[in-house]
């Protein structure tokens, strides 16, 4: 375990010391809550756009999806500090240490996640003064957050050691985040979306987390069932930590 230990503090160190990250991860979700959320919250201002977004007004609805989505974007990020440490030679002496891989690259997801999570929790905090959040739905909320984080980040770190470009990374994680983001019901409820859209966001990691987390923050019922959000979620971290784990163990030095 101390390996494990030992790389999950180093990504929260790394994270604490880069202050541009930290402020750059806590203002974009802020962006699209206030100019996003605010500048659509006056044209769903009606009974008729309540009912459709689960009773609550658009704001409220919205927060729990931009959570959602800042622990999805951070994890997803996990995947360039892979490359990164490619090209310094760090990642190079990890695999040659006797020391476990599994561990050690587990430790980097979970590390990662955490992080991820941190951020999500200070927009969460933020957002209260936005909308009526329930304070008894934080603390699921966020462990499903920390689901999602171990999936998200698993995902990308399997990626990422398959790749050697960070501009080719980049690309191919905005190729996928952004269908991502807008499927998992984040913005807009799922079953207002065409039939092909809403068969694709059932197969969305983050649609469950969405899903989830407006429960029990704003008290909008499931459209999945909490059993099944959390089974999802569950067995997706265990399965893309695994995935990640599996290709960290057959890398090799270049």
């Amino acid at each position: 375990m101390r390996v494990f230990t030992t790389m999950v503090y180093r990504e929260l160190k790394r994270f604490s010391h880069s202050r541009a990250r930290v402020i750059g991860s806590i203002v974009n979700p802020l962006i699209w809550l206030i100019f996003f959320g605010k500048g659509w919250s006056g044209v769903f201002n009606n009974p008729m756009a309540a009912s459709i977004f689960g009773g609550v007004d658009y704001m409220t609805y919205l927060v729990p999806g931009i959570v959602a989505m800042t622990v999805f974007n951070m994890s997803f990020m996990q995947g360039i500090t892979i490359i990164w440490d490619k090209q310094f030679g760090f990642l190079k002496e990890i695999l040659v240490a006797p020391a476990s891989r599994t561990e050690a690259i587990l430790g980097r997801i979970t590390g990662g996640a955490i992080m991820a999570m941190m951020q999500g929790i200070i927009i969460l905090a933020l957002s209260f003064a936005l909308a009526d959040l329930k304070l008894s739905g934080v603390l699921p909320a966020l462990g499903m957050a920390f689901l999602v984080g171990i999936a998200i980040a698993g995902m990308g770190v399997a990626i990422a050691l398959r790749m050697t470009s960070m501009e080719g990374f980049q690309m191919i994680i905005m190729m996928i985040m952004l269908p991502m983001t807008f499927l998992s019901g984040a913005f807009y409820p799922i079953n207002t979306m065409p039939d092909w859209m809403q068969w694709l966001s059932k197969v969305n990691p983050l649609t469950y987390a969405v899903d989830g987390s407006r429960y029990y923050l704003a008290g909008v019922t499931p459209t999945f069932g909490m059993t099944v959000d959390w089974l999802v979620l569950g067995g997706l971290a265990a399965l893309l930590a695994g995935i990640a784990a599996l290709e960290f163990r057959k890398a090799t030095i270049d």
